[in-house]
């Protein structure tokens, strides 16, 4: 059996996928799968030994060249449609939601072609489930759905992400030349994240002074070493909150790949997140979390699978969540997440730590 997965979004949600993958392996334990997912994902699926081989998309590059020359962009789209045509895939997990990439499918020679018919979106599906978004339930139970279309049903549900000794000794040099010991408390806070949301991901972000002032009441209650996690983008966020905080934290901004983000949060006792990809790389190393949401519904986006381990801090306003069938109502005013404060945030910390390590 030869499978193809395609899933164009963010880091969140190609983990979303891997129970998927997980069940399919234990399904067709010979199998052959492969993965369509874009460039900023890929660190996910190249080191799961289950994932046989990686093809890059990138849907903006594409739209881009289209813009600059049809020609040279229907090229490098029957460029990759033949890479995948080659494999000579049996069945593909289209997750995409889209049109086109069940196009994509047809165009590769798949025969059985399974995905959603969202907004009658899956006319070149041959197996299909109709949806009018994710509402409800996890994404995760979506995606592990789609087994019914070939008659299996689910076992397993954990997020996987594994890491290879070589990004693990990196993460142990890396805490090593900045004194970070086996015997520290390391505690990571990732004052972003929510990427895939663009110029609109500060309205998935607690405020910046308040991720300072609970970094300040950690290091008074618990005496650890903190780290702030973020992107190349998030630079400034982490040097603003840095600023605020009485011990300075060390910042990994923009200095690792995904796989090695991942290795650092293993080491951690604790992280405290955002909604986004951290916070879901951080579940599928075991790691505990406590992660706040705003406009997004954690019962369809929030940790998978759930855990005590890993706790969302959320107000129950009227308006939550605002984030529904992939759009987000205008709001001037985010109290979803301007009014956690941030004793609700350190009563949880002291509940995961308090009696385990004690403190001042």
């Amino acid at each position: 059996m030869r499978i193809l997965i395609i899933n164009p979004f963010g880091i969140g949600d190609v983990l979303f996928t891997t129970p998927l993958i997980a069940n399919l392996k234990e399904v067709f334990p010979d199998s052959y799968i492969g993965y369509v997912c874009n460039a900023r994902t890929k660190d996910v699926l190249l080191n799961n030994p289950k994932v046989d081989k990686v093809f890059i998309y990138e849907k903006d590059k594409f739209r881009k060249l289209w813009n600059t020359s049809k020609i040279l962009c229907v090229r490098k789209v029957f460029k990759l449609v033949n890479s995948v045509k080659k494999k000579k895939f049996d069945i593909a997990f289209d997750l995409s939601l889209g049109q086109e990439y069940g196009f994509f499918l047809w165009l590769a020679g798949i025969k059985k072609r399974v995905g959603y018919d969202y907004r009658k979106r899956g006319i070149f599906l041959t197996d299909k489930i109709c949806i009018s978004g994710y509402n409800k339930k996890h994404i995760a139970e979506y995606y592990l759905e789609l087994l019914k279309l070939i008659g299996k049903d689910p076992k397993q549900r954990d997020l996987e992400f594994p890491l290879v000794g070589k990004d693990l000794e990196w993460a142990k040099d890396f805490l090593d030349e900045n004194k970070i010991t086996n015997d520290d408390i390391l505690i990571g806070l990732v004052p972003g994240g929510g990427a895939s949301w663009g110029a609109t991901s500060y309205k998935k972000q607690w405020p910046i002074h308040r991720f300072a002032s609970l970094g300040n009441q950690i290091s008074d209650r618990f005496h650890p070493k903190i780290i702030l996690f973020g992107d190349a983008n998030e630079v400034a966020l982490c040097n603003q909150v840095a600023s605020l905080m009485k011990e300075t934290p060390l910042i990994v901004c923009g200095q690792t790949t995904l796989s090695r983000f991942a290795a650092l949060l293993k080491r951690c006792k604790l992280v405290v997140c955002n909604d986004g990809g951290p916070l879901h790389i951080t579940v599928s190393q075991g790691v505990r979390s406590i992660s706040m949401f705003g406009p997004v519904d954690p019962l369809v986006y929030g940790p998978y699978p759930k855990s005590e381990n890993n706790l969302v801090v959320k107000k129950a306003l009227a308006c939550q969540p605002c984030y529904k069938r992939f759009k987000l109502k205008e709001c001037k005013h985010l109290d979803c997440l301007n009014t956690i404060e941030v004793k609700e945030v350190m009563a949880e910390i002291d509940n995961f730590l308090g009696s385990e390590i004690g403190g001042a």
